[in-house]
């Protein structure tokens, strides 16, 4: 028989939890756990269970703030080729944005 597998606080994780999510919650979701700089199953566990999500100042967050700053900013020349309306999920993602950055300038 195996050992058992445990987290670092020793916890044994057996169970697996899945669900659904719209193409655009997908893309909001992505966005807060890569602004995060936590795993997906962190984020979520941490919002889960009403914690506040803090993001430690890094490279690799200051890294992930360009990348989705430049999604952003394709997204928003696009609606204004065509004329069309910022849809929620981008409005989301840019909220998310702004909040990590204003809570990077508190810190530094």
């Amino acid at each position: 028989m195996s050992a058992k597998n445990l987290d670092r606080q020793g916890r044994l994780r057996s169970v697996t939890v899945g669900f659904r999510v719209s193409p655009g919650e997908a893309k909001v979701l992505d966005a807060a756990v890569h602004l995060s700089g936590k795993t997906k199953q962190a984020y979520i566990m941490s919002k889960l269970q009403d914690l506040t999500v803090v993001v430690q100042p890094s490279p690799k967050i200051y890294i992930a703030l360009k990348k989705e700053l430049a999604k952003v900013l394709a997204e928003l020349q696009k609606i204004n080729d065509t004329d069309e309306s910022v849809d929620r999920d981008l409005l989301e993602i840019i909220r998310l944005i702004t909040s990590t950055m204003a809570d990077l300038g508190k810190e530094s």
